[in-house]
Formats: structure tokens, sequence, C-alpha cells
């Protein structure tokens, strides 16, 4: 059974970072693309960021460019997204994802606010 389980959301303030965590397993990890993508309050799914299997290729949305960095561990099955200089707008649940596939984790609460 395939799991993704997204951690260390919370709540910072603005100009402030976090970094994410997705613990994946019941798959071969290091074989798969991974995205975050993100939900914010009454909007649409907005896609984040991707990383190739053996992280040679990483792209990102413009919204997030320069400021979130994507990266992933193969020996440790995990996924990570660091986010730096976090706004207001950045608020949102975030979801990571097997590029691609109908795989996605339970999402975790990101906050940004004074």
């Amino acid at each position: 059974e395939v799991q993704l389980v997204e951690s260390w959301g919370g709540l910072v303030q603005p100009g402030g970072s976090l970094r994410l965590s997705c613990a994946a397993s019941g798959f071969t990890f290091r074989d798969y693309a991974m995205s975050w993508v993100r939900q914010a309050p009454g909007k649409g799914l907005e896609w984040v960021s991707r990383i190739n299997p053996n992280s040679t290729v990483k792209t990102s949305a413009g919204s997030v460019k320069g400021r979130f960095t994507i990266s992933r561990d193969n020996a440790k099955n995990t996924v990570y997204l660091q986010m730096n200089s976090l706004k207001p707008e950045d608020t949102a649940v975030y979801y990571c994802r097997v590029s691609g596939s109908p795989y996605w984790g339970q999402g975790t609460q990101v906050t940004v606010s004074s």
C-alpha cells in the first residue's frame, strides 16, 4: 500500500521559514519523481515544485521560485520542501504526491501570519 505522510507544517510569521517532510512507503521511492502541491483556502490546487528520481532536475512554480527548494533523500524515502521568506499568500495545505499518479498524502497545514 502506497503511503505518503507529510509533516512539519505550522504557524510562522511572514519572512520566516519552514521545512516540510514527506515520508513515503509502499513503492520503490527512488524510481519516481515527486511533487509538492498546495491548496489555499477557497482556491484550487496549485503545483509548487517537482524533483526527478535522482535529484538532477528540479522545477518550481514562479510564485515560489527563489524562496522554496525541493530535495529528496532516497535512502530515507523522504522528500522535503524548504520554504524561506514565507508570505501570507503561501498559507495553504501542502500535499506531496507521486508525480503523475493518484497517490497523495493527507496534507499539512502551513499558515503564514503575524
